[in-house]
């Protein structure tokens, strides 16, 4: 598989992000493929394992990590497969739900991972919540927004006009993009979106990923997905939290109303009336709301 590795001084100086990076390039079934994940603090709550989507990286979450370490969280953010600081893949087909959702078990594993709290938005969410059924007795917590289980069915028309804005534009401007979905984005955050990419042949994820959700029954990962809602209605025993980015075009409050009537024990959501898409940008205020619910106090 040919491999781009974004060099490392495209990530210099990103603000708000003073994070250190940690590699491994050795899961199984993943040797050569070096994956990048921030960890950072002490366990003395457990672990949040935050789960970007696309185009994201683990940037996204630098406004909910300071809430979650200064309340005895460690924190654990990793980059998918062709995001971030990850290495990137140059051939689309390379990317798939399954081969995505085994390099997180994997990592998970590789780390033993374990008092959990799952925090996850877009595809973060669609692969995340698929996780707890292979990796029993691992996850305490939940922490979901905006996104869903992908199950086969026929997608909404938000997100068959987002796939289809994205299949015209290959060269997708991440930078842009992100600033006209999150109204307080500033210039320099903005350009932090960017910077994984330094031109279109690094791009083949975040052109590959809104074609990899499963649209049909038999598409690839629907089935675990549909095992996976199930899970969450029958077997989930731990503590859930819901935040809805209530502008959100794609997948809004209908979609995320839906997907918490097949979480057991989910309490009414918190709605987020400026919050969009990428509700991480409002996530300070959503990470101190979660960690009230679940009862988690700062650390002293």
């Amino acid at each position: 598989m040919e491999l781009l590795r974004t060099p490392e001084e495209r990530f210099a100086a990103l603000p708000g992000f003073p994070y250190a990076p940690h590699y491994v390039a050795d899961l199984p079934g993943y040797e050569g493929t070096r994956i990048h994940y921030l960890d950072e603090g002490e366990a003395h709550n457990g672990v949040a394992l935050c789960l970007h989507g696309n185009p994201t990286w683990s940037y996204l979450y630098r406004k909910m990590i300071p809430v979650f370490l200064a309340n005895g969280l460690r924190v654990v953010a990793p980059d998918l497969i062709g995001f971030g600081r990850s290495d990137k893949p140059v051939d689309e087909a390379a990317h798939t739900f399954g081969w995505h959702r085994d390099s997180l078990l994997r990592l998970v594993e590789r780390l033993d991972l374990r008092d959990v709290t799952l925090v996850v938005q877009d595809w973060g969410g669609i692969l995340g919540l698929t996780l707890p059924l292979d990796l029993p007795g691992r996850f305490s917590r939940l922490l979901v927004m905006n996104t869903a289980l992908a199950t086969g069915a026929k997608p909404t028309p938000g997100f068959i006009a987002w796939r289809d804005y994205s299949n015209r534009n290959p060269d997708l401007a991440i930078g842009k993009l992100m600033a006209r979905s999150c109204q307080n984005l500033t210039p320099a955050e903005a350009a932090a979106y960017d910077a994984p990419f330094p031109d279109a042949s690094f791009k083949a994820a975040p052109r590959a990923f809104p074609n990899m959700v499963p649209d049909r029954p038999d598409a690839g990962g629907a089935e675990i997905s549909r095992r996976a809602l199930a899970w969450w209605g029958e077997q989930w025993s731990g503590q859930s939290f819901m935040a809805i980015g209530l502008q959100d075009p794609v997948l809004g409050e209908g979609t995320m109303r839906a997907l918490r009537s097949h979480i057991r024990g989910c309490p009414e959501p918190l709605g987020i009336a400026a919050g969009g898409h990428f509700l991480q940008e409002e996530g300070e205020q959503v990470a101190r709301a979660a960690l009230d619910s679940f009862g988690i106090e700062p650390k002293t």
